[in-house]
């Protein structure tokens, strides 16, 4: 598994560099962008009480914030882009107490980070990307404070074993996308792909999806569009230490990850020339080897707001 990993992510990065010649960032296209580009903040959060089912665990919440500059010509735009985030981890009932649960579920986990990413996309709907996350595993990520608070002021019940949460480690990954040129189905619908990989102590893993879009079509997210879609995924998972510990700490866990992790969305893509609105369904499948897809299975719904300036 370790090898066939290795193997895609080398493949991936080839291809990238094969794709665009510009696919790694540079300080004069950084300036380019930064004075002649358009800005646009994004708001993204995920979230299983959104679907107001009352149920809150596993892949539990995730708050991003994005802050992109982009440049934007007739035959490309390019972005470059740095953006906050924590992401939280539960058990799969926020409501057990440590010793009612199960050694196989979930351990509780904050992954809180910082990063830059560059990006060019195309108007034939290819793109690559490529970035740096730096950021904080264990109790320096504030996933106590930031749950038990959130939990308090929206009168829901509080989570009970965040004092077994993993242990504390600085992580970074690394990450690239190389998306090829979109399948034109009609001339309101289309059909893409997408390779995705991350290496670094925090998580390794690499990522397949097609997307399925049917509307008023856009051919990136600073372009005017409207329209519904529908995602597959299909994850590799090398490491995953919301799961396994921080790569560099002595973490005895029995929970092991699932090597392939399967996840479907879908929903609905609003972009015009100031306002943008994302909202989605995400059902993902079971992370943990131990517990099979009736049991691990995760669903979560996916809101984004984008302003731009």
């Amino acid at each position: 598994m370790r090898t066939a990993l290795t193997t895609f992510i080398s493949l991936l990065a080839v291809a990238a560099q094969a794709q665009a010649q510009d696919f790694f960032p540079s300080m004069q296209e950084y300036q380019k962008v930064q004075t002649q580009g358009r800005t646009s903040v994004t708001l993204d959060v995920e979230n299983d009480s959104l679907l107001l089912n009352r149920d809150d665990g596993f892949y539990t919440s995730g708050n991003h914030i994005i802050v992109r500059n982009i440049f934007a010509t007739p035959r490309q735009s390019i972005t470059y882009a740095w953006h906050v985030g924590q992401d939280l981890y539960t058990a799969s009932d926020i409501k057990l107490r440590p010793e009612q649960i199960n050694k196989f579920d979930h351990p509780y986990a904050a992954w809180l980070y910082a990063g830059m990413f560059k990006e060019v996309q195309n108007s034939d709907g290819s793109a690559t990307k490529v970035g740096l996350d730096l950021g904080c595993l264990g109790p320096c990520a504030g996933g106590e404070w930031t749950q038990t608070n959130l939990h308090r002021l929206f009168n829901q019940p509080l989570p009970q074993a965040w004092n077994t949460q993993l242990k504390q480690e600085w992580g970074a990954v690394l990450h690239a996308e190389v998306s090829p040129a979109s399948w034109k189905l009609s001339a309101d619908s289309d059909l893409g792909s997408r390779f995705k990989a991350r290496v670094g102590n925090i998580f390794t893993d690499a990522k397949a999806e097609v997307t399925w879009r049917y509307g008023r079509l856009n051919s990136s997210v600073d372009t005017p569009g409207s329209f519904i879609f529908s995602r597959a995924e299909l994850k590799i998972v090398g490491y995953n230490a919301s799961l396994q510990g921080g790569y560099f700490r002595d973490q005895k866990l029995v929970v092991k990850p699932n090597r392939t992790v399967p996840e479907i969305e879908f929903g609905y893509q609003y972009s015009g020339d100031t306002w943008g609105f994302y909202a989605s369904v995400v059902r993902r499948g079971s992370e943990i080897k131990e517990l099979s897809n009736a049991k691990g299975a995760q669903n979560f719904a996916k809101l984004q707001v984008r302003y731009a300036m």
